[in-house]
């Protein structure tokens, strides 16, 4: 059905404009005079021309998805229907990408479905999570406070997504503007008084001579380092996309002596607020541990959560299964274990997902205390050392002639 843009005045004689999707030009026109909109100019919407090239289009981010569900929660607490819902936030919505979606998910729930069995149909934009949630929902009659949770999960979630990288960036384009540096002093920088020594004559002293025979490699194989640093980054990301190169890296990652606490310590924060939330949803146990282990990121947790969903299969607590599994913290055992016991286990989790949010913001500020001063440390030293080197042979021989 074709789309129509329109222009407008509303009955207090303000300016209004929008699009409609209608058969005719009379159906739009009578469509906004039952809105009561005295219509100025219609047009049919130019045709996308990029409509069908997937890359061109915009991408639907977590930001639109937490936006939908806070308005969507506040519609259908005021009592409008699923479909009018929909209707309001497709008419609403700029994203070329989330309008499609938003239309294509409206006639899914028109022709029958579910509005979760609508939403399983598009996984990169509303996950396991999300659409087992809102089935929740659905069938306890509180798809609105289920809405609202799910926009407040994804808040904390994106702020700690942030906060790790935050903490990440800092080192990685230190380290990045280090090499390029090095790379240009040893270059441009070291043949250019390699040629004046040579104008010397005489030996060059150790450190010196050390550095030319560096500069000399790094520029006559300069395509090949490159080269060589490309292919090395190209098998560790395949090596990586591999289950075994999962396991085996994503293991290394937690016993990384400065990365690893903050990256266990957000895993722990990650799968204690998703399990919370489900859980205080109505989403049953088993379900909630099979989709907190596929969102957990991290091949280790995956596992020692799946091993746990097992053992309460078998009829085990939730606790004893973590506890052996020796990737969570024993304080976060106990306060599940205390959880079950009480019957309180969502709201502990959420707690728990609180206190490690708050340790994750100060994990990430003792590893930039602790990186700062390293890497000024490395600095110094290493453009301090090839300053150094070159002046040497000044020194050598100003002292010759004294």
């Amino acid at each position: 059905m074709p789309v129509y843009l329109w222009k407008g005045k509303d009955r207090h004689n303000k300016n209004k404009k929008g699009e409609i999707e209608a058969s005719t030009e009379e159906a739009v026109n009578s469509e906004l005079i039952r809105r009561k909109i005295t219509p100025t100019k219609i047009k049919l919407k130019p045709k996308d021309i990029f409509e069908n090239v997937a890359f061109m289009q915009p991408k639907v981010k977590q930001a639109d998805i937490i936006i939908f569900c806070r308005q969507f929660s506040t519609m259908i607490d005021a009592g409008l229907p699923i479909i009018q819902c929909l209707d309001i936030l497709y008419a609403q919505n700029e994203n070329k990408t989330f309008k499609k979606i938003l239309k294509e998910i409206k006639g899914s729930v028109e022709s029958g479905q579910t509005f979760a069995e609508a939403l399983k149909k598009y996984p990169k934009q509303f996950d396991d999570l999300f659409v087992n949630m809102i089935a929740a929902g659905e069938a306890g009659g509180i798809l609105d406070s289920i809405l609202r949770r799910l926009s407040a999960y994804m808040e904390k979630a994106a702020k700690l997504k942030a906060k790790i990288k935050g903490g990440m960036t800092y080192p990685i384009v230190t380290i990045i503007i280090a090499i390029i540096v090095i790379a240009i002093i040893m270059v441009f920088v070291i043949p250019v008084f390699e040629e004046m020594f040579e104008g010397m004559g005489g030996a060059l002293p150790a450190p010196t001579q050390i550095v030319v025979n560096m500069s000399r490699f790094i520029k006559s194989n300069i395509l090949y380092i490159i080269g060589f640093i490309g292919v090395l980054i190209f098998a560790i990301r395949r090596f990586y996309k591999t289950e075994k190169g999962q396991v085996l890296m994503d293991d290394l990652f937690l016993r990384m002596p400065l990365f690893g606490p903050l990256i266990r310590k957000a895993a722990v924060s990650k799968f204690t607020r998703t399990m919370g939330t489900m859980l205080s949803s109505g989403v049953a146990i088993l379900d909630a541990l099979e989709i907190v282990a596929k969102t957990a990121g991290n091949k280790t947790i995956e596992k020692a959560v799946y091993e746990t969903r097992s053992a309460i299969a078998e009829g085990r607590t939730i606790s004893e299964p973590l506890s052996e599994s020796g990737v969570f913290p024993s304080m976060v055992c106990q306060m599940i274990a205390v959880g079950e016991s009480t019957g309180a286990l969502d709201s502990m989790l959420t707690k728990i997902a609180d206190f490690y949010d708050e340790e994750v913001d100060q994990a990430v500020e003792n590893m930039t205390a602790l990186i700062e001063p390293f890497m000024l440390v490395f600095l110094g030293v290493v453009i301090g050392g090839l300053v150094v080197s070159m002046y040497l042979p000044i020194f050598k021989m100003a002292s010759a002639l004294e």
